[in-house]
């Protein structure tokens, strides 16, 4: 044993191991191999790796910590809020530089919905963090 755990039992607090990120059921599901298109952001993530195994590691775990944000971010919402951005976002892909200018968009917005405040939602918005930000666009669909 190391002497820091000799220290922490000796103290009597012993370390919980960490729970694992996913369940077992979702680590044995299967979905079987599949066709990836490698755009430029892939194949940024990707470069240097050298066979297909490393490549699929990578993007399995950069796809955990992604989900991983979602779970832990995003705004508290009113449906009339939601529905703005829906329509916003309706553009179809919300490139980073775009969700970056919801505040803005929202506040040019000529979409009239009861009980929807622009102004607060953009100020919302705006005092929001970029991860924050992609989470709600996430959580819509876009």
């Amino acid at each position: 044993m190391t002497e820091r755990a000799t220290e922490a039992t000796e103290r009597g607090s012993v370390p919980q191991p960490a729970l694992p990120a996913l369940t077992p059921e979702e680590r044995t599901r299967r979905i079987g191999k599949t066709s990836v298109f490698f755009g430029p952001p892939l194949a940024c993530l990707t470069s240097g790796e050298t066979n297909t195994m490393e490549v699929s590691g990578r993007l399995n775990r950069t796809a955990e910590r992604y989900l991983e944000i979602l779970r832990e971010h995003g705004l508290d919402l009113s449906e009339p809020d939601r529905r703005c951005l829906s329509h916003i976002c309706g553009i179809g892909f919300m490139a980073p530089l775009e969700i970056r200018e919801l505040p803005l968009e929202v506040r040019l917005c000529r979409l009239e919905i009861a009980g929807l405040d622009k102004e607060r939602l953009a100020e919302k918005l705006e005092t929001a963090n970029f991860a924050d930000l992609v989470a709600v666009v996430e959580s819509l669909g876009f």
